[in-house]
Formats: C-alpha cells, sequence, structure tokens
C-alpha cells in the first residue's frame, strides 16, 4: 500500500535515485541518450548544493518503506518535481501525489499552476485539466531538451 507523505530533509538522497530512475529508465524512449545524461548525471545529491526540495511544499510517495516517486510545488505555484520510479508509473502513485499537491494549492490560495513539462509528464498534466501554452528546446551542456510550458486554473 502506498502512503503520501510530506518531504523530509532525510529523504533527499531517495528522492534523488527515484528522479534518476525516473529520468535514466523511465524517460528513455522520450529524449535522446546525451539528453538523459545532461539532465540526470548522478543519482547522488551534490552535497554542494541546498536541498530545494526544503523550500517548497513537497510529498513522498511511499509503499514497504521505499520511497516510490515524490512531487513538489513552490510557493508561487511552478509545479517543480513530479518523479516516480518506472515500476511504479501508471499505477496511480503520481496521481496521488497529484491530489495532495492539488489541496495544497487550494489551501494556499493559489489561482493557477504552471510547470514546464516533459513528454512524459505532459500528458500527465493535460488528462488533470493543464493546456500547453509553448514548447521550447533549451540547450543545456551540449545537449538539447524538450519542454512543455503549461499552466492550469485551480478551481
Amino acid at each position: 500500500m502506498t502512503t503520501i507523505r510530506a518531504y523530509r530533509a532525510g529523504d533527499r538522497a531517495a528522492c534523488k535515485g527515484v528522479f534518476y530512475r525516473a529520468v535514466r529508465q523511465g524517460a528513455a524512449g522520450a529524449y535522446p541518450a546525451s539528453a538523459l545524461a545532461v539532465w540526470a548525471p548522478s543519482p547522488l545529491p551534490d552535497p554542494d548544493q541546498p536541498d530545494k526540495l526544503l523550500d517548497q511544499w513537497a510529498w513522498v510517495a511511499e509503499a514497504e518503506g521505499r520511497i516510490t516517486g515524490f512531487m513538489s510545488l513552490r510557493r508561487d505555484g511552478y509545479l517543480d518535481m513530479a518523479f516516480v520510479l518506472p515500476e511504479v508509473m501508471g499505477t496511480g502513485v503520481a496521481g496521488a501525489l497529484y491530489e495532495v499537491l492539488i489541496a495544497q494549492a487550494r489551501r494556499a490560495g493559489l489561482a493557477r499552476l504552471s510547470a514546464h513539462a516533459s513528454h512524459l509528464a505532459r500528458p500527465f498534466l493535460a488528462r488533470r485539466g493543464w493546456q500547453v501554452k509553448a514548447q521550447d528546446a533549451y540547450e543545456r551542456d551540449g545537449a538539447v531538451l524538450t519542454r512543455f510550458a503549461m499552466v492550469v486554473v485551480v478551481d
């Protein structure tokens, strides 16, 4: 059984591992390997960088003591991180995290949310009423990554 709980500082390494696998394995069919390597260069957190999730509303999905996904929302309404392990994609884990995120947005009085979605996140968000406002490709360390600027009105 999956439970959703608030993110804690001790979750950083596990969430970085989820991010790494979600990108390198889950998104493997949507982006070239060179882009995936730039997007997720290491499964380990950079100890020289602060844990940005501590400054956001963030939640983790946990099953049998193991983190299987996480999602975060900045205070300005930007959906920053949304990743699940490849083996739980399509099982409702991301949807459960999203419901908690939307509930927080409503409590905070946010009228509109925004995100830059990947090829995989775009249909997930579109099924929940998000609209694509623009598509762009940006270059990072020699790799080109495509993303979609999306917005949703919080009702």
